[in-house]
């Protein structure tokens, strides 16, 4: 727009002012659809927040649908020095006796010191190239190539570049003073299946010792895990495997070997994790009670104010409420023992949320495992509560007709046309300012005109009187 300067009249009338104030007066109904867009964005960024706190109780819920989710183990090692263990769905209650009597390695040689070279920058194929070859375990042979300049350096990189099962280190077996490097070769499996051997070698580190001199040293021998489980006064299993990490001499249990138990013994303690499956039916009334307050805050009213607050009066947040706590406290069909949560210790307060009885839910845990598993798990017979409340939240977010979701998208849909209201009546404002500025800067040089004649014949009247 232009700008519009007014001269003002000699009373010191300001007509510019006199525009900003008819120009305000015009934007109280804009005004009120910005408060009115403001409340509705306010509104859909809580709805939005309320579907993440339902996505949040559906994954508790998630974790409870399954047999397998119930069916979890405790394991504890009498010395977690010597190994780890931890259980599945599958393991079975007990102890076990283990004894650890070998841990498994991987192959590790070097060519002899005699062997070792001076420096890294020293050739190491003497006259025209050669190569290099090895295999790991009953692999393939691999070869590098090398150049009648090679290096101790490029020999490693070479065989490191291959990624064939075993790694290439240069190490000083010397001193800092008097270096002695050398090459190991190291395989990337432990067991003695995964032992390196050199099948050619055309270098002057002579690891297939053709000068007489030369040969291999072993660092580390290629070797098995053993272990044996059960007593072993009686008749134990020993299992040998190539990996330090075991997961077939218990059943459902997968151990971790860090060191020997020489003679002795350790113990290996399977039990139901009840405790596990206590936090898991805790969490899902945490995330059905962080929902219920959710709403709750934002379902109130002030009888001072006369405001409620943004879900109040809100159809939507009923509807919610309603289908999860049918979800919750539905009576399982076709369970005799335990029907519904409030047999193992769930209660609805006043306000909607479920607190749990520590001491109820412990005994159903302690005295029938079996039947609180059953429900929350989907089962022929019967569909769990954690499946309830997976589908009733499923239900709420559809994406055709789910409740939260139609509300969401009419929120979405109704802020869309508050804006594009918004805009066109900030333009008609903007053209209702520039006519107003245009007809009152005529008025103001229409004054200013008249005030001018006023001074003339003012003027001419006090001569005419002198004269």
């Amino acid at each position: 727009m232009a700008s519009i300067s007014f001269g003002g009249l000699g009373n010191g009338l300001d007509f510019g002012q006199v525009v900003d104030q008819l120009v305000k007066a015009s934007r109280f109904p804009v005004d009120r659809l910005n408060t009115k867009k403001a409340d509705l964005n306010s509104k859909s960024t809580d709805y939005a927040t309320l579907s993440t706190k339902l996505i949040a109780l559906q994954s508790t819920a998630d974790k409870m649908r399954l047999t397998s989710n119930f069916d979890r183990s405790s394991v504890s090692v009498s010395d977690t020095t010597v190994l780890t263990a931890t259980g599945s769905s599958s393991a079975i209650q007990g102890s076990y006796t283990v004894k650890v009597t070998q841990l498994a390695q991987s192959h590790q040689i070097a060519n002899k010191a005699a062997k070792a070279v001076a420096s890294t920058t020293t050739d190491i194929v003497s006259g025209g190239s050669g190569t290099f070859t090895f295999r790991v375990g009953s692999g393939m042979n691999q070869t590098v190539s090398l150049s009648d300049t090679a290096t101790i350096e490029d020999l490693k990189t070479a065989i490191n570049d291959l990624g064939a099962g075993a790694t290439a280190s240069v190490v000083n077996t010397g001193s800092e003073a008097s270096p002695a490097y050398r090459l190991v070769l190291t395989s990337t499996s432990t067991g003695g299946s995964n032992g390196i051997t050199i099948v050619s070698d055309n270098t002057d580190l002579d690891f297939l010792n053709g000068s007489g001199t030369g040969g291999t040293d072993t660092l580390q021998a290629a070797q098995d895990a053993v272990i044996v489980v059960g007593d072993p006064n009686l008749s134990p299993v020993t299992f040998q495997r190539s990996s330090n990490t075991i997961s077939d001499a218990i059943s459902g249990v997968t151990l971790t070997l860090t060191k020997t138990t020489g003679s002795s013994t350790i113990s290996v303690n399977v039990s139901r994790d009840i405790a596990g499956v206590k936090t898991n039916i805790t969490a899902l009334a945490t995330a059905y009670n962080d929902v219920v307050k959710f709403i709750n805050e934002r379902n109130t009213y002030d009888i001072t104010t006369k405001k409620g607050g943004i879900f109040f009066n809100e159809p939507t947040v009923r509807t919610v409420l309603g289908q999860l706590r049918t979800a919750l406290s539905s009576v399982v069909s076709g369970l005799t023992t335990y029907t519904s949560v409030g047999d193992i210790g769930f209660k609805t307060e006043r306000d909607g949320t479920v607190t749990v009885e520590d001491a109820k839910l412990d005994a159903a845990l302690s005295s029938n495992y079996t039947a609180v598993k059953n429900l929350f798990v989907n089962q022929t017979s019967s569909v769990g509560v954690a499946q309830l409340v997976n589908v009733a939240v499923d239900t709420l977010d559809d994406i055709q007709s789910g409740a939260l979701t139609l509300r969401k998208t009419g929120l979405t849909n109704q802020i869309s046309d508050l804006t594009d209201e918004i805009a066109r009546k900030e333009d008609l404002i903007a053209q209702y300012e520039e006519r107003l500025r245009r007809q009152y800067a005529a008025l103001d040089g229409l004054l200013g005109q008249l005030q001018s004649q006023i001074s003339f014949l003012q003027t001419n009247s006090s001569l005419a009187r002198k004269n």
